[in-house]
């Protein structure tokens, strides 16, 4: 995985052994999305995902520690197979996942960019391990849809 910073944003980028259409798939089918989001221990209750700019997707994020967190993100934009971005409601920021065909795998670019420093400044060392842990269950589901 790779991973960078620059002011107010976090980019994680990895290659998957999969190709485009069953990433993209586990992106936006709530099933397989509830399954692997999120850092390693936590599980997820989906309340509503709707997959259209506008749309709600709202779930409670549980921790390995019993404790639940809220979450509640917009679509802002939904471009099969090639880009998803949605605004994370609190702490605020931008997600825009880029899916990069690359045949028999794909490039998922992972960018969350936050509104306000200090959001930032707080969150960016949990978000960084976070997002190398969601990755590592993404590719541990990918994994089981294609053998």
């Amino acid at each position: 995985m790779t991973e960078s910073i620059r002011a107010n944003e976090i980019i994680s980028s990895r290659v998957f052994e999969a190709p485009v259409e069953i990433v993209f798939q586990a992106w936006t089918n709530p099933e397989f999305l509830a399954r692997w989001w999120g850092p390693k221990g936590f599980t997820n209750t989906f309340h509503e995902f709707d997959l259209r700019p506008g749309g709600n997707w709202r779930f409670d994020m549980h921790g390995p520690n019993g404790a639940t967190y809220p979450n509640q993100s917009i679509f802002v934009e939904i471009l099969p197979l090639k880009r998803i971005v949605f605004n994370h409601v609190s702490p605020e920021f931008l997600v825009t996942a880029t899916f990069d065909d690359l045949g028999s795998s794909t490039r998922v670019t992972y960018s969350q960019l936050f509104k306000k420093a200090s959001e930032f400044e707080k969150i960016k060392s949990i978000c960084i391990e976070g997002n190398e842990q969601n990755f590592d269950r993404l590719a541990e589901l990918l994994y089981g849809m294609t053998i």
